[in-house]
């Protein structure tokens, strides 16, 4: 029987693949993961070319430097998806930071653009998080979601569509909604509790 905290195999293989410099390993990664990686960048920049950048900068983060990942801390997936969020939030404070000082007439109005910018980068930060957690959870808990929200289903009918009991499609619905509650608690930095260690 496997421990508790021992890391899934995948990962463990490809931390060690990576770190042994298998070419292979890298575009098996990107496969898997470029997705993932350009889609939260792009929610948190809003800008294709940016989402671009992000998603070459995490992936050679991740082959220069594979011992900074450590299977015993989580999935890699997780990993993968804070070193994102925490580049591309960096990358969204630089650039705002950036248009502020060039936008900025004597230094008026500082405090209140500081705060915007903040504002900005944690409405940014939540909405990268919501969909990372809507993209990972359980297929079943994803379904109910998108049923209610998206198309408007009420649980009855999300229940009908689904197959499932009432009271299975409210239990699906409450957890995911708890899941996506989530999302809000990501510190005052943007980087996601999860899963730390990005360097």
């Amino acid at each position: 029987m496997a421990r508790k905290d021992a890391p899934p195999r995948w990962d463990r293989k490809m931390q060690q693949r990576l770190a042994r410099g298998e070419a292979a390993a890298l575009g098996e990664l990107y496969d898997r993961f470029a997705s993932l990686v350009h889609g939260l960048a792009h929610r948190v920049l809003g800008d294709e070319r940016s989402a671009d950048r992000i998603t070459r900068e995490v992936f050679a983060h991740v082959w220069e430097n594979p011992e900074s990942y450590d299977p015993r801390q989580g999935p890699l997936r997780s990993w993968v998806a804070t070193l994102t969020h925490c580049l591309a939030v960096q990358r969204l404070r630089t650039t705002e930071t950036a248009a502020l000082a060039h936008d900025s007439t004597g230094g008026t109005g500082g405090t209140e653009e500081t705060e915007e910018l903040e504002r900005k980068v944690r409405r940014a930060s939540v909405a990268a998080r919501a969909d990372y957690i809507v993209t990972s959870m359980p297929a079943p808990l994803r379904s109910a979601l998108e049923l209610a929200y998206f198309q408007r289903r009420d649980y009855r009918q999300t229940a009908a569509d689904l197959g499932v009991t009432e009271d299975e499609a409210r239990r699906r619905l409450r957890l995911g909604l708890q899941l996506l509650s989530t999302a809000q608690d990501a510190g005052p930095s943007g980087t996601p509790p999860e899963h730390g260690g990005t360097r």
